[in-house]
């Protein structure tokens, strides 16, 4: 596996079980850091339903917006972060600085040890946004997608279930 990989998609397109697949073919512990929050009932559904699948021997890292100081706790552990666009999210929900997030991010990423895969929304495929804060966030998360892309050794695109390779080692 490559030692970074990003995986993107649309919603329902297969991401995180891509993403989990490729890091489960590690033997040992794993880490799970999770950027969602469960705001309401059916979301605390849909974690606590994705955590029994991935089952114990997966480690749990919650990092809705400390994302690059999960990846340094993950230490040496093969690591899936899910999902960079409900990360990119929390950070404009938060006002935080989107640049210096992105720019600990990559450090944080290309200081890992071991395979790390994000997954991350295609966003750009859709319509326009109407509204300021739509587009704006449209516009972060294809700049993050791209410059991550760029710094990957591994691209995949997820369409119903099946990776198509962007770009590879």
């Amino acid at each position: 596996m490559a030692r970074v990989t990003l995986i993107l998609g649309g919603a329902r397109s297969g991401k995180s079980a891509e993403g989990e697949r490729l890091i489960a073919r590690h033997p040992g512990p794993l880490a799970y850091i999770a950027t969602a929050e469960a705001g309401d009932a059916e979301m605390a559904a849909r974690i606590a339903a994705h955590r029994a699948r991935r089952g114990p021997h997966w480690r749990t890292i919650e990092a809705p917006i400390a994302l690059a100081a999960a990846i340094s706790e993950a230490a040496s552990l093969p690591t899936l972060v899910d999902c960079l666009t409900l990360w990119l999210s929390n950070l404009m929900l938060a006002g935080s600085d989107i640049a210096l997030a992105a720019a600990a991010l990559e450090e944080a990423l290309f200081a890992h040890p071991a395979p790390i895969a994000l997954v991350a929304n295609e966003v750009g495929l859709g319509i326009v946004p109407d509204n300021a804060l739509a587009r704006r966030f449209r516009d972060e998360a294809g700049a993050l997608n791209q410059r991550l892309a760029a710094r990957a050794d591994r691209v995949l695109m997820m369409v119903a279930g099946y990776p198509i390779e962007v770009k590879r080692p």
